[in-house]
């Protein structure tokens, strides 16, 4: 279970380090684009993706990793504006529920099979995120800003949803996911660096001190991928607990973390949909075992 905690933790640790980086002056798009510089080294030296499989790759797979490769670094800014305007305990909830739509995208697009808990779970996990992306935190921020710290919930929920459901059709395709991940993960930084160029926002990309924060950011991001694989490799016969622990311990850690770290609060119905997600998550457990 070392390696659960470990995957928990370096999760959270990369959501602090970007709602950290915001009150330090860092620029998001600078630091999230070193970050894949970190993560491109790490897959290639740890994941040892085998690129041969590329050889003779066709254009609709060309597309899906084309697809995963823009969607990440727009999600990874999305996360770190949500993070400032919405608060880490609501965003990581939104993150960790998006697991519901990935369930729902299985079932409609892959015919994975269902039954009564996991629909029941699915149920409770829409409610306790959308209860999330509808509730205010309090009666100072203005409709307009509650609207958009709504709205960027309902766009990491969403887009963690995506990128689950483009990693599963890309391993339909036969590709590993070393090599979807390496290969993505090149496409956005590619992306990010051309849209820097066209912007003319080198400086905050080329400053030392992004650079240092970036790199460790991709460290920590690519830390909790590799050790949640290695929990999944450890507890092979049981995927189920991987699944349910690694999620329930996010929420908890980043529950702790919002109140102590950074006074975080929620109303009585806010805690009560974190609740209702955390019951979600156990449910599709059971549902999985």
């Amino acid at each position: 279970m070392t390696e659960l905690l470990l995957a928990a933790l370096c999760s959270v640790l990369v959501s602090l380090v970007l709602k950290w980086s915001k009150s330090q002056g860092f620029t998001a798009i600078a630091l999230i684009s070193w970050n894949y510089v970190a993560a491109i080294g790490l897959s290639a030296v740890l994941l040892k993706p085998n690129f041969s499989s590329l050889q003779h790759i066709n254009s609709g797979s060309w597309l899906a990793f084309l697809a995963l490769g823009l969607l990440l670094p727009v999600i990874f800014v999305t996360l770190a504006r949500s993070l400032h305007h919405a608060g880490l305990i609501k965003t990581e909830v939104a993150q960790r529920m998006s697991l519901v739509l990935s369930l729902l995208a299985a079932f409609l697009l892959f015919a994975e099979s269902f039954n009564w808990l996991k629909l029941l779970g699915i149920v409770l996990g829409l409610g306790g995120v959308l209860g999330l992306i509808l509730s205010s935190k309090g009666s100072s921020k203005s409709v307009g800003a509650l609207k958009h710290s709504g709205g960027l919930l309902l766009a990491v929920w969403a887009g963690y949803a995506a990128v689950d459901v483009l990693l599963k059709y890309i391993s339909t395709l036969g590709y590993s996911t070393s090599i979807a991940l390496c290969a993505s993960f090149g496409i956005a930084l590619l992306g990010l660096c051309l849209w820097q160029a066209i912007q003319r926002q080198w400086k905050p990309l080329l400053q030392p001190r992004h650079i240092g924060l970036g790199l460790m950011l991709g460290t920590l991001n690519f830390c909790n991928i590799w050790f949640y694989i290695k929990a999944h490799q450890q507890l092979a016969s049981n995927p189920a607990i991987v699944f349910a622990s690694m999620n329930i311990l996010v929420v908890v850690l980043s529950v702790v973390a919002g109140v102590v770290l950074f006074r975080e609060k929620l109303k009585k119905s806010g805690w009560g949909f974190v609740a209702l997600s955390l019951m979600a998550i156990l449910l599709l457990y059971y549902a999985r075992i």
